[in-house]
């Protein structure tokens, strides 16, 4: 009976699952917390029992054959399937303890739910949080996260959704870029000012275009395609850049011509349908629908209702 039938060793596909990530045995090892030898080793190993190569070297690292890529879509399942065991494992079903893995955009993840999660925290310390900054909506039916906030309406059935509302976006500046330089009173004379954004064609840029701002890429003078970078840009006081108005309210940043540009960002709190009646799941799931509905509803400055 060969090795595949008899199935293989779990520790071998992992250190393939590090090479594949990390692009080098060093620094698989260090993802998988062992020594680069043994890294070597189990690739080495694997290589043997399936009977065939899986990565050339070349100068920017090792890169996975044909076959490595048709076979790390399956180990990536498995290391899904088996850290959603370990967070299920974590805690019985109706205690409020053990992990749950919440994703979110980066400024949400940053900037937003620190506050409704320190809050958490101290109602139920016994709950472990992991939370994963991330622009790519990491798939909530795979179990790649257990709770997930949205900028889309989630589209699989299997889940479980909450409408939070919408985040208004809206341009921004700091006071004192403003007096020095002066407050736009149109979209054109905001074009001669220094305007942050993107430094790529963006899926996001596009979309505004289409919406009818008449302004793109090459009219950016501090360029980031880093949503943080751009706010802090904004909070710095280098220029005129785009953010959600609760959080520039928040830090009092002054929202620039609403009635021109205003554009809402529809959030949804998503889980798993089968873990809507765990305990420690439910709860973080509620504590982030309202914590975002309170955000949404900051007080704002006069005039400037979202």
């Amino acid at each position: 009976m060969s090795a595949l039938d008899t199935g293989i060793d779990w520790e071998r596909q992992r250190a393939f699952l590090a090479v594949i990530s990390e692009g080098s045995l060093s620094a698989a090892a260090r993802r998988i917390g062992v020594a680069q030898p043994t890294v070597r080793r189990r690739i080495e190993e694997l290589e043997t029992e399936i009977g065939t190569p899986l990565f050339t070297r070349s100068p920017s690292g090792l890169l996975p054959t044909a076959q490595a890529e048709a076979l790390a879509e399956h180990v990536r399942a498995m290391a899904l399937a088996a850290e959603a065991f370990v967070r299920s494992a974590s805690a019985e079903a109706r205690e409020i303890a053990g992990r749950v893995r919440i994703t979110a955009s980066d400024v949400v993840a940053i900037e937003v739910l620190p506050p409704i999660l320190a809050a958490l925290s101290r109602r139920y310390p016994a709950l472990v949080i992991a939370l994963s900054p991330s622009n790519r909506n990491e798939d909530v039916l795979r179990r790649e996260a257990d709770i997930a906030v949205r900028m889309v309406p989630p589209q699989q059935e299997a889940l479980v959704a909450q409408r939070i509302g919408a985040i208004p976006l809206g341009m921004h500046a700091h006071a004192d870029y403003l007096a020095a330089r002066g407050t736009p009173r149109s979209l054109d004379e905001a074009r001669g000012h220094v305007l942050i954004g993107v430094e790529h064609d963006t899926p996001a840029l596009r979309m505004l275009q289409a919406d009818g701002l008449p302004i793109g890429r090459d009219d950016f003078a501090f360029r980031s395609d880093s949503d943080l970078a751009q706010l802090a840009a904004i909070r710095a006081g280098i220029g005129i850049g785009f953010c959600q108005v609760p959080l520039a309210a928040r830090d009092g940043l002054v929202r620039l011509l609403p009635d021109a540009f205003a554009y809402d960002l529809e959030t949804w709190v998503v889980c798993h349908e089968d873990l809507r009646n765990v305990a420690r799941v439910r709860a973080v799931f509620d504590a982030l629908v309202a914590g975002l509905r309170e955000y949404i509803n900051f007080p704002l400055p006069p005039g400037e209702g979202a």
